[in-house]
């Protein structure tokens, strides 16, 4: 980002899951491109993961209609397995997913540097629906 000082953004949710299972959804590529979406109308027909320190991910978003897409991706600079990841975006954004163990549920906080083209609002709204879209999918595929 141009400014100094970067504004945070924090999405959270509690999902009714164990740790282990939470992380294996978020991270592998399979699973992915199962939940990586704000709305009905995008989807993830793409994913790839190379989860260590200084590996990179990129996720292929679309709108289902092919009227637009884009890939969104980084490198990790952080990797502790079942607790923390933090990466730096392909523009230079840092973001950090905290993963916290609340007996047979975890807590999933994810903050990131606002980028500085839309309203915070916006930006807030579309990562907060996709931490409920992954709440859901990991819900749902733990009560099958």
């Amino acid at each position: 980002m141009a400014s100094g000082n970067p504004v945070i953004i924090t999405v959270e949710t509690v999902i009714h899951s164990p740790i282990e299972m939470v992380w294996e959804y978020w991270t592998e590529p399979k699973h992915i491109m199962q939940w990586n979406s704000a709305s009905d109308d995008w989807h993830t027909p793409h994913a790839e993961n190379d989860l260590k320190v200084g590996g990179k991910f990129v996720s292929r978003m679309e709108a289902k209609d092919g009227s637009f897409g884009f890939d969104f991706g980084g490198v990790y600079d952080e990797v502790s397995v079942n607790e923390r990841i933090s990466y730096t975006l392909g523009d230079g954004r840092k973001v950090k997913i905290d993963f916290i163990s609340q007996d047979d549920q975890t807590r999933v906080i994810e903050s990131f540097e606002a980028e500085e083209t839309q309203a915070i609002e916006i930006q807030q709204a579309g990562w907060q629906a996709i931490l409920d879209n992954f709440k859901k999918y990991v819900e749902n595929f733990n009560n099958k």
